[in-house]
């Protein structure tokens, strides 16, 4: 392999591991909360609590990355992921809450940092297709926890099952020490790191029409894309009847569609498209996906309902790597860290308000139909508004 793709497949591995943290807890929710004898819903909780952290973190990304290098800002972001699962795998709500922030601070600046090591590392006309493989770790990561964190749930312990996780964060940031010297060459040692940090990458994206625009579709994008994620296992659990590993495998499914989504959607962008009209034909494809989401039944066709996840996932998980080369793209020169962590910001604050709304809204109405209904309004919403920014003027 060539030297140039090692940041690549680092930061891809890293991307998968956080991914696969976050994930570990929603894909056996069912199994915790008859543990813990609390609603299964409640996992839009803990998806808000972990991404009120990840927004904080992301904010600080850009301030944490010139200081102590985007390598470093990775290993204690696992170390965190590592800390969070151990404090989750405790069966009780505080502790729980607890490990979820620690996510959520972990995860935060992982984006940030690849972000400003690949915006260094990558020809100008790769940017979407770079961008898009490394953000194929955040399915691949999602693919991995629902294939293995719910058998080994279910024949070993639910518990147990989030320390083997917690134990490969680790070893990931321990074998990402060979590297870090020479791919942290550019930090500056005498930066400092203040809480006046937290409002500078908003401003940036506020003084940027373009970053602006993104903040904002990102913000839509986000909130289908984690219910997708975070409530399919107890949609398929409790409205279709589907088994746990059945569910969790058809989780790991629609990652795939979205791995495979997050490549093709960079290339057209590259090649054809751009990165704007590309991101309004996936708004229009993830209004498709959700409105089929909503009408599935125990009686459609198992063949049927994997064919639409797979299209779900390609769009609603596939989106993030145009969205972040556009935004590395239109940064001031040497700003692509904090650029996407002003936009992470909005795109994680998307995520904080989502989940829970979905979870009100299915309970209000009584299934999990009501919420995919509300994310086909939020796709329709964020096409709407990047139809708009692109008409003629």
């Amino acid at each position: 392999m060539r030297p140039s793709w090692w940041p690549l497949l680092l930061t891809l591995v890293i991307q998968a591991m956080v991914a696969m943290a976050l994930l570990s807890l929603p894909v056996i929710a069912p199994v915790v909360a008859q543990t813990l004898q609390v609603s299964p819903a409640l996992v839009g909780l803990y998806v808000s609590v972990t991404y009120a952290g990840a927004m904080l973190a992301t904010l600080l990304g850009g301030a944490t990355v010139a200081r102590m290098g985007a390598i470093r800002v990775s290993q204690w972001g696992l170390v965190l992921c590592a800390l969070g699962l151990l404090l989750c795998a405790v069966p009780w709500l505080p502790a729980m809450v607890l490990g979820a922030v620690c996510i959520g601070l972990g995860y935060g600046p992982i984006t940030p940092a690849s972000s400003h090591l690949l915006a260094r590392t990558t020809a100008p006309a790769q940017m979407s297709l770079v961008f898009s493989i490394k953000q194929t770790g955040v399915p691949l990561g999602s693919m991995l926890a629902g294939a293995i964190v719910p058998p080994l749930a279910l024949r070993i312990d639910w518990q147990l099952s989030m320390v083997v996780v917690a134990a490969l964060c680790l070893l990931v940031a321990g074998l990402s020490q060979v590297l870090r010297t020479a791919l942290d060459s550019d930090r500056q040692g005498e930066g400092s790191i203040r809480w006046g940090s937290l409002l500078e990458p908003i401003r940036l994206v506020l003084a940027h029409p373009a970053l602006r625009t993104m903040a904002a579709c990102s913000f839509m994008f986000s909130m289908v894309q984690l219910c997708l994620t975070t409530y399919l296992v107890t949609f398929l659990h409790d409205d279709l009847s589907y088994g746990l590993v059945a569910a969790g495998l058809a989780l790991s499914v629609t990652q795939f569609g979205g791995i495979g989504g997050r490549v093709v959607w960079g290339y057209v962008a590259d090649r054809w498209l751009g990165a704007r009209r590309m991101l309004l034909l996936l708004a229009s494809l993830m209004a498709a996906g959700a409105l089929a989401s909503a009408f599935l039944t125990a009686d459609t066709p198992h063949g049927v309902v994997m064919a639409i996840l797979v299209l779900f996932g390609a769009s609603a998980i596939g989106w993030n790597g145009v969205y972040l080369a556009e935004v590395a793209r239109r940064a001031p020169p040497g700003m692509a860290s904090m650029a996407t962590g002003g936009t992470l910001a909005f795109t994680f604050l998307g995520v904080v308000v989502g989940p829970p709304l979905f979870g009100a809204m299915s309970g209000l109405f009584g299934t999990y139909r009501a919420g995919f209904l509300g994310l086909m309004v939020m796709a329709c919403i964020s096409g709407t508004v990047l139809y708009w920014r692109q008409r003629p003027r």
